[in-house]
């Protein structure tokens, strides 16, 4: 598929695709015309890498750990120094702490919903 159709697949703009593809997170092939053209696999590849950006990866990290996302799952990481091992452990940390605090958000604006509408449900029409 063309960068256009990705782009709208993912969500993503073809600027931020680019990006991706400089970063070494997603590669092209190209076509004799020059387009770049994507394999299906980088719908799921592209969702993945934003959710992890999103969760607060940086895409030096992402491009290390994306081998070891694929599924089935293989996980091959032959260069996993110590200190590497260690920013992993605290960026899932960072994520857990995230997930929490969303969680926590989440139930309070979901009773904070459930109180207006129990409140309007009791005041005559």
């Amino acid at each position: 598929m063309r960068i256009g159709e990705l782009a709208e697949r993912t969500n993503t703009s073809r600027r931020l695709l680019r990006y991706y593809e400089e970063q070494g997170l997603i590669v092209a092939d190209r076509a004799p015309n020059g387009y770049r053209d994507y394999d299906e696999f980088y719908v799921d590849r592209v969702l993945q890498i934003r959710g992890l950006l999103e969760a607060g990866l940086p895409t030096r990290i992402i491009k290390q750990i994306l081998p070891c996302l694929n599924k089935p799952r293989i996980i091959h990481f032959p260069d996993a120094t110590p200190e590497m091992l260690a920013t992993l452990e605290h960026e899932r940390d960072r994520m857990t702490e995230r997930v929490e605090c969303l969680t926590r958000n989440r139930d309070a604006i979901a009773e904070y919903l459930a109180a207006v509408r129990e409140t309007r449900a009791e005041q005559p029409a």
